[in-house]
């Protein structure tokens, strides 16, 4: 379990680095905390998805945020706009939950190294920490994914897919025309 950890930890740091190199962290050093930007911070504690869910998105598992807002388009009944809602809800108020143990974890880790308090030790254990709050959060995300697909039909998973852009070579384009003619 330890080894798992430790490789959920070290792969989500790696994620983070690779998508955020720079060639200076010049100005960072005045964040609240410093591995974190504000809108990092604002999403985390919003429960937005940061990407947590991409490899569902994008596999055809809609996600209920964008469900909702498409709810006209894919011409959504009422039982699944309460499903999708409550479904919505549910996802947000744990994200929110996951995303603030994991600012406060950030701080913490910020903390350590501000404080010149860090040891090998204490690094390692809040590292694992900090990855399991992640992979909970990704699982939050991941596994609503799964349950809006369940309330939806293939037709309006297809139509999700064009309309979000993912469709047959579609990049969003195809938005106007499928609205027009789902009426």
């Amino acid at each position: 379990m330890t080894k798992l950890l430790f490789a959920i930890t070290i792969y989500s740091f790696s994620c983070t680095i690779y998508a955020g190199i720079e060639t200076t962290y010049g100005g960072q050093q005045h964040r609240e905390i410093k591995s974190l930007s504000q809108s990092e911070i604002d999403g985390y504690l919003n429960g937005e998805g940061m990407g947590f869910a991409k490899a569902a998105e994008l596999n055809h598992y809609p996600g209920p945020r964008h469900v909702l807002d498409l709810a006209s388009e894919l011409n959504l009944d009422k039982k699944q706009r309460e499903q999708t809602q409550t479904l919505f809800e549910k996802m947000q108020a744990s994200a929110i939950e996951l995303g603030k143990q994991l600012v406060s974890q950030e701080r913490r880790l910020d903390q350590l190294f501000a404080q010149d308090k860090v040891t090998k030790e204490s690094l390692n254990n809040l590292l694992q920490e900090i990855g399991l709050t992640r992979a909970k959060l990704r699982n939050v995300h991941l596994s609503t994914h799964l349950e809006q697909k369940k309330i939806l039909n293939k037709h309006q998973i297809k139509m999700y897919d064009q309309l979000r852009g993912y469709g047959n070579g579609s990049h969003g384009k195809d938005h106007h025309n499928m609205h027009n003619h789902s009426h």
